[in-house]
Parts: structure tokens; sequence; C-alpha cells
């Protein structure tokens, strides 16, 4: 069947010279036919659309550069039916519609989102302790001259964490010179207390339900959990990249999941108990470090905990209703002892003075 508007352009992405010729079709493919010779046959499915050009509907070889065929007029409805849509959006959005593309994009980018916050649950457990021992120690030794050790104070912060760790987890424990009311727990066991906390504590009962709460998070391997949360999959796939700094402003910054940080609080009541030591006092300083926060606001530094560990009513509450009656509770620290872990830093001359871009 003649079709004479409809006519048939190529070029063979060789020579460069437009040619006329006949479109012999069939239900496979086509072959292009002129004085010249034949192209072809090449089939329906190795056509790539490529957009109009003057008025005409043009078409290319996936696997031939250059090789155009133009189709103008009133196109054959056999031929036509045949032929690539032109991509608007896309290969896959063209093949199922905007809408359905737009749908299965949400499924995936939710499914994205639930593994990325998930992660880290599942990574941290197999993070080797060599490598967490490696990160918290260059963490710890970023400090920089800025861990205390005034007469006495180590040894009495030695001890109350051998009362608080009944499993004997490698643990080092220390005193940094940093204006933040704050605690928190390293990679590889490693513990700082600021000493802020001490100046702000009335006892050592008081520091002993902070210090229970970061063992605890150590014990639960949750502070890997919380850096990855923060820093991203960087820390480690990326290894020691040196921004140390950086790790340790991300732990300062982040927050542990609700269950973690009652998992942490159990494992520290459960510790004093063991210990003999009251929890009557930590929940005193909580409450007090609650009314704190409504009087200065939350801008102010000496507040940090409060926004690495949210306290709430149910957490003073949890750490007082646990204080028993039948147990003859005792000191965490003996007065002299007290005395040198508050002093720590003020009774070292050669410590340093705060962190400066720590914690900012």
């Amino acid at each position: 069947m003649e079709h004479p508007s409809f006519t048939v352009w190529h070029y063979d992405g060789e020579t460069g010279i437009r040619r006329l010729p006949r479109l012999v079709a069939d239900d496979a493919g086509f072959t292009l036919v002129d004085d010249q010779g034949s192209d072809g046959p090449i089939g329906w499915n190795a056509l790539v659309a490529r957009g109009p050009s003057g008025g005409d509907t043009v078409y290319g070889l996936k696997d031939r550069p250059g090789w155009r065929l133009g189709l103008g007029g009133a196109i054959p409805e056999e031929i036509a039916a045949r032929l690539p849509r032109p991509e608007r959006y896309g290969g896959f959005i063209d093949r199922i519609g905007l809408w359905r593309a737009a749908a299965a994009c949400a499924v995936v980018a939710t499914g994205v989102v639930f593994v990325v916050m998930s992660a880290p649950r599942w990574i941290a457990p197999h993070v080797p302790p060599s490598f967490e021992r490696k990160l918290g120690d260059a963490i710890v030794g970023d400090f920089g001259g800025r861990f205390c050790d005034g007469p006495g104070g180590q040894a009495a912060l030695d001890a109350l964490t051998r009362e608080l760790n009944p499993k004997a987890l490698p643990l080092e424990v220390r005193v940094a010179r940093v204006p933040m009311v704050n605690a928190v727990a390293l990679p590889g066991g490693k513990i700082v207390i600021f000493d802020q906390l001490l100046k702000e504590a009335n006892s050592a009962d008081e520091v002993a339900g902070v210090l229970g709460h970061e063992i605890g998070h150590v014990q639960n391997r949750d502070v890997m959990q919380a850096l990855l949360r923060q820093a991203g999959l960087s820390v480690i796939l990326g290894g020691m990249s040196g921004d140390v700094g950086g790790y340790f402003n991300a732990l300062l910054a982040a927050t542990y999941s609700r269950d973690a940080e009652r998992a942490a609080d159990d494992a520290s009541i459960a510790a004093m108990k063991r210990a003999r030591i009251s929890p009557v006092a930590t929940a005193g300083f909580f409450a007090r470090l609650g009314k704190m926060e409504k009087e200065l606001g939350k801008a102010s530094i000496a507040l940090n905990y409060l926004s690495s560990h949210p306290l709430s009513g149910d957490r003073e509450r949890l750490f007082a209703s646990n204080a028993a009656k039948d147990i003859a509770y005792r000191p965490a620290l003996t007065r002299d002892q007290w005395e040198a872990l508050v002093d720590i830093c003020s009774n070292d001359p050669d410590v340093k003075g705060d962190m400066g871009w720590f914690g900012r």
C-alpha cells in the first residue's frame, strides 16, 4: 500500500550523505532501500527515539552513533505501531507512567531511610573491639593535656569505677577540664567526666549515678551505634581520617534511643544497688539540673548534659523509686576521696584550660 504523504530520510553515520530511501517493513523490522543499496534488516527494538526535527520524527540506532532515520508526514499505522515512543522522563518512568514511578520511588526512599536509621544497630555489634580502641585512643589523645591529675583524684575515681563495674569491663575513666556539665562514653571503653559536672554535684553518690549510666552504655555497646548514627558510615568505611575532634563533637551531639537510655539507667541502678550506693542522690541531681534548665535556658553551656542525656520526670522518679529500705547504704566515696575528686583539676597545676573548639 502506497502512502504518498509519508516521507523517509536517512543518514548511515558514515558518509554524511542524506539519503531518501524506501522503508520496507515487516513484523520483525525493516530495511531501507535506494539506488545506492540497502541498510538492514533492522529490528524495531533497535531504534531509539531522538525527538522531532523540522516536523519529522527522528530515530537513532543503539549501536551505531550518527545513524539517523527521519519519518515525516502521515506515518502508516502498521509502522507507527511498532516504533518506540519518545522518552519524556526516562526509560523506567515512561514504561510504567509518572505516578506509578513516583509511588515506587517513595517506597524505595522509605526503605532506604529505614535501612540507614537501622543500620547502626546491625553494624555496631560487629565493629572489631580493636578498631573501637584505636578510635577511642585517637579521641582521647586529642584532649591534649586537659586531663586532670590532682593528688588523690584519679585514685578516688578508679575506686568508684571498680565499685560500679562488677563485670570488670576494661574501662578507662578520666576527668577533663571542660566547662560543661557532662560525661561521655567514648569508643573502646573510655569514659570522660567533665570537671564542671563534679563542681555542680553535691556528693559522690550523685556522680556515681552518672558514671554508672555511662558504664551501662559501654556494657550495652551503645557508643558505636550513637557515633555511626551521628557521624555516618564514614567512621567505619573511611577509617581513621584524623578528624577525631569531629567524632568527639558527634558523640556530644548524639542522642541514644529511648530504649538505650532506659537500659543504661537500669544498669546504673543495678550497679549502685550491688555497691550499696543510694540512687536517691542521683534523682536529686537530675531534679536540680532540670530546675537549672528552666532558669537558665537551654543555651547555657553548663547544661550540656541535658542535650545529650535528655532528662524527664520519669528518669528522676526511676532512680528515686529504686531506693530500698532494707539496704544499709554507704557513701560512694569517703569525704577525703570526694574532696580529692572534686579538686582533681584545680589541684593540678599542669592541666590546660578549656577545650577550645571541642563541644562548640
